[in-house]
């Protein structure tokens, strides 16, 4: 599967825009209308792409830290991560959470670890992110929209 990560810019809303999640997954992660209307310090987008198909996106804050007191000033958190319904249960998910690390540390080289909060009720996404290098700190979010999170960390390279 010929699966890359790339950064995508607020111009290039058309890359994604198709991208939709099963209804039941959007109280999870948002959708990518929503991403784009939201004037976010510190967030930058970025795509899944399968070939030059995008099949996922996500967003990394670079201010988490400032939001969630969980997160430290050198941490990166992955927030709105998504696969179009249509390529879920291909192994995009975990193939594109298993090459963050990597990823993640040639765009932000000054950052140790990236952060995120996983629904308790998300079996699936836990699965996932567990299968692609995050561990759980043991920690909960109590605050999440759609109830309390389990709180996730993954070292980037070298760190």
């Amino acid at each position: 599967m010929p699966l890359t990560l790339c950064p995508v810019s607020r111009s290039e809303f058309d890359l994604v825009s198709h991208i939709q999640v099963q209804p039941d997954q959007v109280r999870f992660s948002g959708t990518v209308a929503q991403a784009f209307e939201e004037d976010e310090d510190g967030v930058d987008f970025h795509a899944v792409l399968n070939d030059a198909c995008a099949v996922g996106f996500f967003k990394i804050d670079r201010l988490y830290h400032e939001t969630y007191e969980f997160a430290r000033s050198a941490e990166l958190g992955l927030r709105a991560f998504m696969i179009d319904r249509e390529h879920q249960g291909k192994g995009f998910a975990t193939a594109a959470t298993a090459a963050l690390q990597t990823y993640l540390t040639r765009h932000y080289p000054d950052r140790s670890a990236v952060v995120l909060t996983v629904n308790m009720q998300n079996p699936g996404a836990i699965r996932c992110y567990s299968k692609g290098g995050f561990e759980d700190t043991g920690g909960i979010y109590p605050h999440g929209m759609a109830g309390p999170q389990h709180i996730l960390r993954m070292a980037l390279a070298g760190r």
